[in-house]
């Protein structure tokens, strides 16, 4: 039953709108070079790693790092051999040896998060680049976060002012799924106004659950766009910020 859990949410990973355009758009910002050295921090089943060697990266030039045991094992089962459990604020690989570090969607879940921000600055060469999603504005802060176990939620000055502490340079910063904001800012608030007032993130459901095959497909319709728009503009709120960065 629980094998068949976890297959079941990794098919929900590979194909919902969120995480399958997510991927998308790191990709697009990340442009990794074959022959790089990458990291993907918090890689879960393996998911970006399989999109990385589909953009014809080699498979022994990914590493990844993720706290769940029964993630790493999935990794090794697709045959990314460098992956392994361990904590993303303190990342033991040996430092200075990577070109790029992907971090989607994973500071959130680190109490200390400029410790992990200063390990992953040691992780990269001169010159290395790095690529951080993060959710935003708490605002939207709901049974979702909670149920994730996340710390906190973003503003985009916020994760920048952290990343420069750390000793990145920014390359880019900015919103993600701006289109979408509004929607889910409404939902969220209803929910947290008539919801429970203590959550218990063993009873409450993820907002993450699987979508109709046609509103998935209009929703992600609606990210290519947002995507197209993003290389030319900067939007001013979003349910995720980002930012880019090098180490000099």
């Amino acid at each position: 039953m629980e094998k068949q859990f976890e297959q079941l949410y990794h098919d929900l990973e590979r194909q919902h709108w969120w995480f399958n355009s997510r991927r998308k758009q790191v990709l697009e910002m990340a442009k990794p070079v074959k022959g790089e050295k990458i990291l993907d921090v918090g890689c879960a089943s393996g998911l970006l790693l399989e999109d990385l060697v589909d953009a014809g990266m080699d498979k022994n030039d990914l590493h990844g790092i993720d706290v769940s045991e029964e993630a790493i094992e999935k990794c090794h089962t697709k045959g990314f051999a460098n992956t392994h459990v361990m904590d993303g604020a303190a990342i033991t690989l040996e430092k200075g040896s990577f070109d790029l570090l992907i971090a989607s969607d994973c500071l959130e879940h680190i109490e200390n998060d400029e410790k992990a921000l200063s390990n992953w600055f040691s992780l990269l060469k001169p010159g290395g680049r790095i690529v951080v999603f993060v959710p935003a504005f708490m605002s939207l802060w709901s049974a979702h976060d909670v149920v994730n176990y996340h710390f906190r939620r973003y503003t985009k000055p916020e994760l920048a002012s952290k990343a420069k502490k750390a000793g990145f340079k920014i390359v880019r910063k900015g919103y993600w799924n701006f289109f979408l904001f509004l929607p889910i800012l409404m939902v969220r608030s209803l929910k947290n106004l008539f919801g429970e007032k203590e959550i218990d993130p063993e009873k409450v459901a993820s907002d993450l659950q699987p979508t109709p095959a046609p509103i998935n497909q209009i929703l992600k319709a609606i990210l290519r766009i947002e995507a197209a728009l993003l290389k030319m503009i900067e939007f001013p709120f979003g349910v995720s910020t980002y930012f880019t960065g090098r180490k000099q």
